[in-house]
């Protein structure tokens, strides 16, 4: 699956994280995430857009997610995340 590239795709690049550490999402430059969960690596990788503040996943095996980022924190599907600076 292809996803276009809006104007918001690097908006919010970088690594968001819950509160206990162990959910973590990179967004990367280019529209691809890797997310980690635990002491596992790379547990999710896939491709994400912005459509303003509201975010879309497609993971690498078509798995889909959607999440929003409201005063600067980012909630998806139930979790929490926090932007580490």
């Amino acid at each position: 699956m292809t996803m276009k590239k809006s104007a918001d795709q690097d908006k919010y690049i970088g690594l968001w994280v819950t509160a206990d550490g162990l959910i973590r999402h990179e967004l990367l430059p280019g529209g691809r995430y890797d997310e980690a969960r635990g002491r596992k690596t790379s547990a999710y990788q896939g491709q994400y857009w912005l459509e303003g503040d509201h975010i879309e996943y497609v993971d690498d095996t078509g798995f889909t997610a959607d999440g929003e980022f409201r005063d600067g924190i980012l909630y998806h599907a139930g979790m929490i995340l926090y932007r580490q600076m």
